[in-house]
């Protein structure tokens, strides 16, 4: 098996915010949101994401919000970028762990 991996298959970092009025629709959204990475913030997630689950992602929150009233932000950072990230405090990046199979 080769050590690089596919396009496909390749996660990338993603940063994902919203500011939703409504508390259903944000309920909604945060639950979405949630299968797909951890809580980092009270309305901000840090997800480790393969191209296809982004657009999953991205598609299912599409059917949920308000376009007139929601504001929801993909920030997705390269591993250099991640690297030099600074947290303060209590906060941690929640990476995701890799899989090794014996």
């Amino acid at each position: 098996m080769s050590d690089q991996l596919s396009v496909r298959e390749r996660r990338q970092w993603v940063v994902v915010s919203y500011d939703i009025p409504d508390d259903k629709r944000r309920t909604k959204v945060m639950k979405i949101i949630a299968g797909y990475g951890r809580r980092a913030q009270y309305s901000v997630f840090e997800c480790e994401l393969r191209p296809t689950d982004l657009r999953q992602l991205q598609e299912r929150l599409r059917a949920v919000i308000d376009d007139t009233h929601d504001d929801l932000r993909f920030y997705p950072l390269c591993h250099e970028c991640l690297a030099k990230a600074t947290v303060m405090g209590k906060a941690i990046l929640h990476r995701q762990r890799d899989y090794e199979v014996v």
